[in-house]
C-alpha cells in the first residue's frame, strides 16, 4: 500500500495530528551563531538559519520531532521551509541545498519509523516547501508593476531541487504550505509532479495556503474558493489553511473550505496572535478548544499548529479530538468551477 492509501485508510478512522512550529521551538535553545554554522566555513551568519541545524547540529530538529511524536502527531514535516536556492543564498549556502532536504528529510524518516515500530501507527513525513521571499504573481517595484524578480521556470527548477532531494530522504508527501501566491505554488506542484512522474510512481502533495487579512485572500489576491479552484487539478491529498492568525480568525475560511474542496482538509492555525513583543502566547487548551469546533461541526480531517504551538499544544489538541468523527469530503455535482481572483462556477 502505497503512502497515499495508507494516509487516506487512516484519516478515514480518526482526526489525524499533524506536528506543530519548527521555527519558535528552535529559539527557545538560544541558540548562537557557532551553534548554527558549525564547521561549514560558510561566508555569512548563519543566526536564524534554521534549516542548516540538519547538518551542523541534529540534535536540535531531532528533538523536537521527538516531543512532536511523542505529543500524539501521525505527521512529521521537515524543517525545510527555508531550504532552497533562493532563500539559502541569503546566508551563502545556496550550494548545500540538497545535502540539507536529504539529511532533513532522512532525520524526520528515521524518527518517524522507530516511533512506528514501537506501536504499529503508521507516521509519516511530510517534506515542506516554503514560499520563498520572491512573488511571480506581483511587482516588488511601484513604478514597474511588470517587473518580476525570477520567473516560473526557475522558480520550478528551485522547488524541484528541494523535492528530488526531500523524496531522497524518504519523505512520504509533498508539503507546499504558507501559499501567499497562487502563481508560486503552482510552480511548486508542477516541480513534485515532474518529480513523481521521473519516479515513476504517485507522489502526493498536501497544499496550504495563508492568509493576509481577515477579509479571507492570499497576498495574490485569491479568496479560499478560488483558490482550491484554481489547484484542484494537482489532485492534493489535503488543502487546508495555516500560519496566518489563530484558529478563532480562521473560523469561517476554514467553513469555506470544507465545502467546497473534495479532499481532505487540514489546518494548522497560529497559537493565536502575536503579542506586543512578538511572542505567542494563547494556552495549548484554548488554542485545542478552537480547534476542537472545527472538528464538532466535521469541517477537518487534520489538525496541527503553526507559529508559536508546541508540543503541548499538539497534545492538547490530540487529547480535544480523540474519539471525534474526521470531516467526510463534499459530494459535488459536475460543473465548470474556474478561479480569477473570485470563484467562478457556471451552472448546469
Amino acid at each position: 500500500m502505497g503512502a497515499r492509501e495508507t494516509f487516506l485508510a487512516q484519516a478515514a478512522k480518526r482526526i489525524l495530528i499533524n506536528d506543530g512550529a519548527f521555527g519558535t521551538e528552535i529559539q527557545r535553545w538560544k541558540l548562537d551563531e557557532a551553534a548554527y554554522a558549525g564547521d561549514l566555513g560558510l561566508a555569512k551568519d548563519q543566526r536564524g538559519n534554521n534549516d542548516i541545524l540538519a547538518l551542523t547540529n541534529r540534535e536540535v530538529p531531532a528533538s523536537i520531532h521527538r516531543a512532536y511524536f511523542e505529543a500524539g502527531a501521525d505527521i512529521a514535516s521537515t524543517n525545510t521551509f527555508s531550504a532552497n536556492r533562493i532563500s539559502q543564498a541569503d546566508y551563502a549556502a545556496e550550494h548545500l541545498v540538497r545535502d540539507i532536504n536529504l539529511a532533513s528529510a532522512q532525520l524526520a524518516r528515521g524518527i518517524a519509523d522507530e516511533f512506528q515500530a514501537k506501536d504499529g501507527r503508521p507516521r509519516f513525513v511530510a517534506g515542506a516547501i516554503g514560499p520563498t521571499n520572491k512573488t511571480l504573481s506581483l511587482s516588488p517595484d511601484v513604478n514597474d508593476p511588470g517587473f518580476r524578480e525570477i520567473d516560473f521556470d526557475f522558480l520550478k527548477d528551485v522547488y524541484r531541487e528541494q523535492v528530488d532531494a526531500l523524496v531522497e530522504g524518504g519523505a512520504d508527501f509533498i508539503l507546499i504550505e504558507t501559499i501567499f501566491d497562487t502563481l508560486n505554488a503552482k510552480a511548486g506542484i508542477m516541480a513534485a509532479l515532474e518529480a513523481g512522474q521521473a519516479l515513476g510512481r504517485d507522489l502526493p502533495i498536501m497544499l496550504s495556503m495563508t492568509l493576509t487579512d481577515l477579509s479571507g485572500r492570499n497576498l495574490s489576491g485569491h479568496t479560499v474558493e478560488a483558490f482550491w479552484y484554481a489547484v484542484r487539478h494537482a489532485r492534493p491529498l489535503t488543502v487546508g489553511l495555516n500560519c496566518s492568525f489563530g484558529a478563532e480568525q480562521l473560523r469561517p475560511h476554514v467553513a469555506t473550505l470544507s465545502k467546497v474542496a473534495d479532499t481532505l482538509i487540514m489546518v494548522y492555525p497560529n497559537a493565536g496572535l502575536p503579542n506586543d513583543l512578538g511572542e505567542y502566547d494563547e494556552e495549548p487548551a484554548t488554542t485545542a478548544s478552537l480547534v476542537k469546533e472545527w472538528a464538532d461541526a466535521g469541517q477537518v480531517n487534520v489538525l496541527g499548529g503553526c507559529c508559536g504551538s508546541t508540543p503541548e499544544h499538539i497534545a492538547e489538541m490530540k487529547r480535544a479530538v480523540e474519539g471525534l468523527a474526521p470531516r467526510t469530503a463534499p459530494q459535488l455535482d459536475v460543473r465548470t468551477r474556474l478561479a480569477g481572483l473570485e470563484p467562478m462556477v457556471l451552472a448546469a
